[in-house]
């Protein structure tokens, strides 16, 4: 009788969803791999655990977790988590989206999110453009960088993840590249356990839209210039954690405690409650 071989991790994978559908070199698997990798870990309970997603490449590992889970419209995940938070404290939200849709049309609900302290915790897929649509120039694209929409060259000033999640109140942030699994692994653990409004941003290879138009044909290209360009430079300033061809800051950035809104608001609820009581009973006497 031949022994059926089954991978640890496939608990957590809808396995009829597979093969997924990343391109060859595409970092997200290696993503999806940490993320499943930190809950296995904790032994999280996967009837708890809530995955949202928004529209792009990365969208699909909402899908591909065999938990909760929503694949919402672009630009909305941080929205419909929040209503999921709110509704249930005591479920863990997960977005993991990319960067075109959590800071392009999203970034106003990301900088809210962050502010209130909102108890959701954010891995964000930056690979420098939109590529699920074309290739297109965004958010986060570096300055000269070549896109389908800028072919002489990027003249638009990129978003700082790192900076913005810290100035907008988020308790917990990072970044690595998907070179670091170990690390982003870790960080994920960190993550999952805070409370709050937490990021993480995954800088990860578009080899065939964005890494080709930029001199980096494969993934293997674009993880040697991770390997090359990285620094790590824990708890150093974030505004300062600029990425640049010749120089990517990694590392844990903050990591503060503060109460979450869903625990302010709750506390506030029955404060009003009790308020709300003793005025019942002052007026009945």
């Amino acid at each position: 009788m031949v022994e059926e071989m089954v991978h640890p991790l496939s608990k957590y994978l809808r396995e009829a969803m597979m093969p997924h559908i990343w391109c060859s070199g595409c970092g997200n698997g290696i993503i999806l791999n940490c993320f499943i990798q930190a809950i296995d870990e904790l032994q999280i309970d996967l009837n708890k655990l809530v995955v949202v997603s928004g529209i792009g490449c990365i969208g699909r590992a909402a899908g591909y977790t065999n938990v909760n889970s929503f694949h919402t419209t672009h630009g909305r995940p941080i929205a419909f988590a929040t209503g999921v938070k709110l509704a249930n404290p005591e479920l863990d939200v997960v977005i993991i989206s990319g960067d075109g849709d959590l800071f392009a049309i999203g970034g106003n609900h990301f900088i809210h999110a962050a502010r209130r302290n909102i108890g959701v915790k954010v891995i964000c897929a930056n690979n420098f453009n939109y590529g699920m649509t074309g290739g297109q120039q965004g958010p986060t694209t570096p300055l000269e960088a070549l896109t389908t929409t800028t072919p002489y060259g990027n003249i638009e000033h990129p978003f700082n993840l790192v900076h913005l999640a810290a100035a907008s109140g988020a308790t917990f942030v990072a970044r690595w590249t998907t070179l670091h699994a170990r690390r982003l692994t870790q960080s994920i653990v960190k993550l999952l356990q805070k409370e709050g409004f937490c990021f993480i941003e995954v800088v990860t290879p578009c080899p065939e839209i964005f890494g080709r138009h930029n001199k980096m044909r494969t993934g293997l290209e674009m993880m040697e210039w991770f390997k090359k360009a990285s620094v790590v430079e824990h708890f150093s300033d974030p505004a300062k954690a600029e990425i640049t061809s010749e120089k990517i800051v990694v590392g844990e950035f903050v990591d503060i405690e503060k109460p979450s809104y869903e625990k302010l608001l709750h506390e506030k609820i029955a404060q009003i409650n009790t308020k709300a009581g003793e005025l019942v009973k002052e007026y009945a006497s």
